[in-house]
């Protein structure tokens, strides 16, 4: 009659819990997020579309991107079981321009990884090349890992990735167009196209471009800086003096090559560019330089950069050529004209339009110095390019765009399965080795030396492997995490993304079945498996060990208890607030994040270390709350492994007062809750130098063989005994 009332109160609070219709959450966070912040130059955003759920980004009234939350259009969720909220931006071409994570319910990231870690993440992702990503199946690019957060970067990254190719496809932005094939012509170089060979006709028709500027035009540019330094040293030469005139012309194609540097030049140049490389032919004349009187060899020209896109170009010495002059017919005498290469790993597009953005400075300073901008701007004229057949898009577009949610799940946790093959085999190892020896018991603690460097051993391993490199700690925070998906509605997929954790979550399960919870809180707790060492040292370096008094001992069990329950309560009401005061368990700062964290509980790490020399795993005994919850179900074990004497505790204390954790009661009862499964007690038991019941038996077989062998040599006719009787 119970369950079925209990049920009837849980069920209506958990269908509650599931809501009905998800409403787009973008507009919760724009208001929060400055544009500025995601596409460098906007100014605002555009009103909410509702299908898909994105907000245009404008600079000066136009759409250069849009905007959008990964949780409004996939369901990956974190560690907590809840979703991560990134706000990301994307432009025209399905590139990235901004990732900013707003909201979020993840416990490591909440209290533990620095903010500048989480900002220098966003930032990786800013030019990632969606298009690239849908080709490839999501995976053409590297994931940056923060140590101790891997579970959710990766979650932070599948939903960058499969979100904004969900919006790229459903806007059509770079070619990612609903039917998944590209939209919009595709061009390349006509290379057999002619090119005119005088100078003013490739002016006329764009094949050279112009950035003329006089006297008059620089200083009004310095002035709307609003410097009052740089107005008061404006150039003092004629408002209508030619300050530069600089003409540019993209010679990559071999007609407009030919034209203009004449055909010993066009000749060469094949030999001076690499294959995908492109070449620029820069003229100027003026009072100013292009190039600048600062330059030497082995520099940077520092006045110029090319800029395409995202693609930004500074020509170094080794990407120039200095040209006598440009051979066409009626070329101006210019005082500069210089051959650059661009180079083929940055990105440039010939058949797209691009800028030469020219530096200008001036001096208000001894040492101090202004700038202002100015840009030329280049097509190539479209009679140099022919249009081409796009290629059709390969079928990991739409298998990565149109991927159902399950599917994806999946995709992601055997992805991370697969990166972490070496780590399962060896935790599966480990694994394997802890059920021998528990199955074995009696032949493993049978010699108390080697057993004990093994037991050492193994705790290094787990400390190391599991802890410090593996970040495989258990947490009372993960108790809480399932409590809150059983409640909000079940889904493996949070569990299966750390495979690690939920391999120690199984193997815990089956152990406190068969041993209780001593099984990992003695063996495979990285933070319990550091206590133990350095109490070890401790002893080694003579430090005095103290046995708290039954009494006290005993009436502090509970307060690990209360902890718990205390913690469990608080989730009810706010599994964010339980998860901060979690911080009760110091597993984070000492092997999460290896005590890289802030002094407060880096002191309080050390202060339960530091308790744990003097009483051997202090934290354990007293404070756990992991051990507590664990301890709970534990008493569902169908065996009792650890053999006893009907000595044991009446009259013999032995056990009771070498037991690590005082998990031997005055009685001789072993406390299953209290009791880490360290088999010292196993090891006594079968000690012929400690246990007064085998020493005591030892005794009285060596009696017994002796009186035989005095009977035997009093009677020299009696007949030998037949061994198989």
């Amino acid at each position: 009659m119970i369950l079925p009332r209990l049920l009837s109160l849980l069920l209506p609070l958990m269908l509650a819990a599931i809501p009905l219709r998800a409403e787009p959450v973008l507009p919760q966070f724009l208001d929060k997020v400055p544009a500025s912040e995601l596409v460098a130059g906007a100014d605002a955003y555009g009103p909410v579309q509702v299908d898909p759920p994105v907000a245009p980004v404008l600079k000066g009234g136009e759409t250069v991107g849009y905007a959008f939350i990964t949780s409004d259009f996939v369901t990956t969720t974190g560690y907590s079981g809840k979703p991560i909220h990134t706000l990301v931006a994307v432009d025209l071409d399905a590139h990235v321009t901004g990732v900013k994570l707003v909201k979020h319910s993840e416990p490591i990231v909440l209290i533990g990884i620095p903010q500048a870690k989480i900002d220098a993440l966003a930032a990786a992702y800013i030019g990632l090349d969606l298009v690239a990503e849908a080709q490839s199946g999501g995976t053409s690019h590297e994931v940056d890992i923060i140590s101790g957060a891997t579970v959710t970067v990766m979650v932070i990254d599948d939903s960058i990735v499969r979100a904004g190719l969900k919006v790229a496809r459903a806007l059509g932005l770079g070619g990612l167009a609903v039917d998944a094939a590209p939209t919009g012509p595709v061009f390349e170089l006509n290379a057999d196209a002619p090119a005119a060979t005088d100078w003013m006709t490739l002016e006329g028709d764009g094949t050279l471009r112009r950035l003329s500027l006089d006297v008059g035009q620089v200083n009004a540019a310095f002035a709307a800086l609003g410097d009052e330094r740089a107005t008061a040293r404006a150039l003092t030469e004629a408002p209508e003096t030619t300050f530069i005139e600089m003409q540019a012309a993209l010679v990559s194609h071999p007609a407009v090559a030919k034209a203009i540097l004449g055909e010993g030049e066009a000749a060469n140049l094949p030999n001076w560019l690499a294959p995908g490389e492109h070449a620029l032919v820069i003229v100027g004349r003026g009072i100013y330089s292009f190039k600048g009187s600062g330059y030497v060899r082995g520099g940077i020209f520092d006045r110029i950069v090319l800029i395409q896109d995202d693609v930004s170009v500074r020509f170094r010495d080794k990407m120039h050529k200095r040209l006598g002059a440009v051979a066409v017919e009626g070329a101006p005498e210019f005082t500069e004209t210089d051959l650059f290469k661009i180079p083929a790993d940055v990105g440039f597009d010939p058949t797209k339009p691009f800028r030469l953005q020219l530096l200008v400075h001036r001096e208000v300073g001894p040492i101090e110095k202004v700038f202002t901008t100015f840009d030329l701007g280049y097509q190539l004229p479209p009679q140099y390019l022919r249009a081409v057949a796009p290629p059709p898009l390969p079928e990991a577009v739409a298998e990565v765009t149109t991927r159902d949610e399950a599917a994806a799940h999946q995709a992601l946790w055997k992805r991370i399965w697969a990166d972490k093959q070496v780590e399962i085999a060896i935790t599966a190892a480990m694994l394997a080795v802890l059920t021998l020896v528990f199955f074995f018991q009696g032949l493993a603690t049978r010699n108390a030396r080697a057993f004990w460097w093994f037991r050492m051993g193994f705790l290094t391993v787990t400390l190391v492997f599991l802890g410090w490199y593996a970040n495989a700690q258990l947490s009372v925070v993960n108790l809480m995490a399932l409590f809150g998906a059983l409640v909000s509605g079940f889904s493996w997929q949070a569990f299966l993304l750390d495979p690690l954790t939920f391999i120690l979550w199984f193997s815990v399960a089956a152990a406190l079945l068969f041993w209780g919870r001593g099984a990992y809180c003695g063996w495979l707790c990285p933070f319990g498996a550091l206590q133990e060492i350095t109490n070890q040292i401790a002893r080694t370096l003579r430090i005095p060990q103290w046995t708290l008094p039954w009494g006290l001992h005993e009436r502090l069990w509970p307060v690990k208890y209360m902890i718990f329950l205390g913690l469990f309560g608080v989730s009810l009401m706010s599994i964010e607030q339980a998860e901060a005061y979690a911080e009760v368990e110091p597993f984070k700062t000492a092997i999460v994040l290896k005590f890289v964290r802030a002094w407060p509980f880096v002191a309080y790490a050390l202060a339960l270390l530091a308790a744990g020399l003097f009483v051997e795993r202090f934290y354990c005994r007293y404070l756990c709350p992991l051990g507590a919850a664990l301890a709970i179900p534990a008493r569902m074990r169908m065996f009792d492994w650890l053999k006893r004497y009907k000595e044991c505790g009446n009259p013999c204390q032995t056990c009771a007062h070498q037991c690590p954790v005082q998990a031997i009661h005055p009685t001789g009862e072993i406390n299953p809750n209290e009791c880490v499964n360290c088999l010292h007690c196993q090891v006594l038991y079968q000690s012929k130098t400690i246990c007064p019941v085998v020493i005591k038996r030892d005794k009285r077989r060596e009696a017994a063989a002796a009186s035989t062998a005095r009977d035997l040599s009093g009677h020299p006719n009696t007949p030998k005994l037949n061994p198989l009787h």
